[in-house]
């Protein structure tokens, strides 16, 4: 009888502790950044998709192979249909943003800006690079950015060399790239943003709608059990229902203001050995050398053949 109070009490204490005092993993959901040290998942999702839930495509360019020590680009596609606007966070029409982040293997980094040439130069203009954390400089984000104005966004790569970092070997790696274009539909706290669409969770009959002066709107429904709730829809999407409506759990109350979406992929690329290229290369002039002589021996032979014919 002691043993089960006892486990009682200590089942008690437990549900207690972690309602009263959760940690910030529980406070806040899994996917906001700037609470984990990696923006990637173990599925290989990258966390921003968990708060732009719409999809679209995302391209990326890089060479096939670099050399160490070398500085290459990565090229960000975020493609979508130029003067498309999106909901702002007081309800107004605002021109589409984008943003990217790129994931780099260890030892890869962003070029210092005196490695860049005129070049990068001028397409990196009015793009301000940042690092996903001080420690975590091989992972770099950009935006927001105005779309229409950077729908391809170069980031400047400073390669790795072997010889100076003993941590870093010669071979294929690979790049995560993300871009996402316009405003996510939930807040990293949990909580709906307005560029989403919102839908009843009881049955019942729409009883009142209210207008505020934020442009927000208020709506009353009373429910088939007898009980009158209230939903608070945001200034920016638009009511698709009116008073007198009857209403199931999942209906939509708004439309879908989202015009955005995230898309990520994965991509590689060579830290090439230059050795390897040497050998190579003196690969290619034995072939080439022996081609030619055996062009040559055959020439020789069909003048022997030629002579002992006569």
């Amino acid at each position: 009888m002691l043993r089960l109070f006892t486990n009682i009490l200590f089942t008690l204490s437990l549900g207690l502790s972690i309602l009263l005092t959760p940690s910030a993993s529980w406070a806040y959901p899994f996917w906001a950044q700037q609470n984990y040290e990696n923006p990637r998942e173990a599925t290989g999702k990258i966390v921003c998709a968990n708060c732009h839930l719409a999809h679209m495509t995302t391209q990326a360019e890089v060479p096939q192979s670099v050399r160490a020590n070398s500085v290459f680009k990565t090229v960000v596609k975020i493609p979508y249909k130029n003067g498309t606007t999106e909901i702002g966070a007081d309800g107004s029409n605002v021109p589409l943003q984008v943003g990217a982040v790129v994931m780099l293997p260890d030892g890869f980094k962003l070029a210092p800006q005196d490695l860049w040439d005129e070049n990068i130069k001028e397409e990196t203009q009015g793009v301000y690079f940042t690092q996903y954390s001080e420690d975590k400089e091989n992972i770099i984000l950009v935006g927001p950015l105005p779309g229409d104005q950077n729908k391809e966004i170069v980031f400047p790569i400073l390669a790795p060399d072997p010889e100076t970092n003993s941590n870093i070997n010669f071979g294929k790696y690979s790049i995560h790239v993300g871009g996402n274009r316009g405003r996510g539909q939930v807040y990293p706290t949990g909580e709906k943003s307005n560029n989403t669409i919102f839908a009843s969770n009881e049955s019942g009959i729409i009883s009142a709608i209210t207008s505020n002066e934020d442009g927000s709107s208020l709506l009353t429904i009373q429910t088939t059990e007898g009980k009158s709730i209230s939903e608070t829809i945001p200034a920016g999407p638009t009511l698709i229902v009116k008073e007198g409506d009857n209403v199931e759990p999942g209906t939509a109350f708004t439309n879908d203001p989202n015009m955005g979406g995230f898309g990520q992929l994965d991509i590689e690329v060579v830290l090439q050995n230059p050795i390897r290229i040497y050998g190579l290369l003196a690969f290619f002039a034995a072939v080439a050398i022996a081609q030619v002589l055996l062009v040559l021996k055959k020439k020789q032979v069909e003048k022997v053949q030629a002579a002992e014919g006569i």
